[in-house]
């Protein structure tokens, strides 16, 4: 294990975001207050998906895991997309460590990125909502970080991937964006009509959000252990892929 490799990849990485913070961890927040302002004026005390819970307290941790996991996405991808357009890549790939020591530097900055995000909309959100004592504090550290880890993978398989800006934005339009929108930030799947339940567990991201979910409240649409086991499923199966594109330098050794 090439360690310094390692950490000096990842002190890069998390400098890059935190140079443009205002653009990477304040502007996620303001949009999640935003969402929180507005959802939560219209449907709180209209709305009350878990007993005893009200419908702002309930929106706070499905923004909070929507933020996480979509900046954690951000940061890998846009990453790499600029190092290949920029051509800075050559001086990633030519460092003497391996392709699981490259992807756990991305990974760690992309993990990193995603917790700050969720550490502000939360304390953000509690100035506007009064928010329950919470269940497990575990289980919300474990599913955000699961959930910063499989986003983080994602987004090092579409950078590699995309050729131009574009189509990472494409990705994350008709990908991205949708999955997150119908996996339960907003409402319980348990309100929709048969159909549209089946469906939506069929969506990775709905795990992501239930189980964090049941950290705040003890309650979930699904067993926490069934959303633990496939995030973790997940994790696996996108670390074997993305070592094996780093390996291989997938659209990054001719760059």
């Amino acid at each position: 294990m090439n360690a310094i490799a390692t950490l000096t990849l990842l002190k890069k990485e998390v400098k890059r975001w935190r140079k443009v913070w205002l653009q990477t961890v304040l502007a996620p927040v303001i949009t999640a207050l935003l969402y929180l302002a507005v959802f939560g004026h219209v449907l709180e005390g209209r709305v009350e998906v878990f007993p005893g819970i009200s419908y702002g307290a309930f929106l706070i941790p499905g923004l909070l895991m929507m933020s996480v996991i979509q900046n954690a996405f951000a940061n890998t991808s846009s990453s790499l997309i600029q190092s290949k357009v920029m051509g800075s890549i050559v001086f990633v790939l030519l460092p003497p460590f391996s392709a699981f020591e490259m992807f756990l530097a991305y990974i760690g900055a992309a993990i990193l990125r995603g917790m700050a995000v969720g550490v502000g909309v939360f304390l953000v959100a509690l100035f506007y909502v009064k928010v329950p004592p919470v269940h497990d504090i575990f289980l919300i550290i474990g599913f955000a970080v699961l959930g910063s880890y499989v986003m983080g993978a994602l987004g090092l398989i579409a950078g590699m991937w995309a050729e131009k800006f574009d189509q990472i934005a494409a990705f994350q339009s008709f990908l991205i964006m949708p999955l997150t929108f119908l996996s339960g930030v907003f409402y319980s799947i348990n309100s929709l009509p048969p159909f549209w339940a089946s469906v939506s567990y069929l969506n990775p991201f709905f795990y992501m959000i239930d189980g964090f979910r049941y950290g705040f409240f003890g309650q979930s649409d699904q067993p926490v252990m069934i959303s633990f086991f496939v995030m973790l499923s997940a994790a696996v199966v996108l670390t074997g892929f993305c070592v094996k594109l780093l390996a291989t330098g997938y659209k990054l050794r001719d760059a």
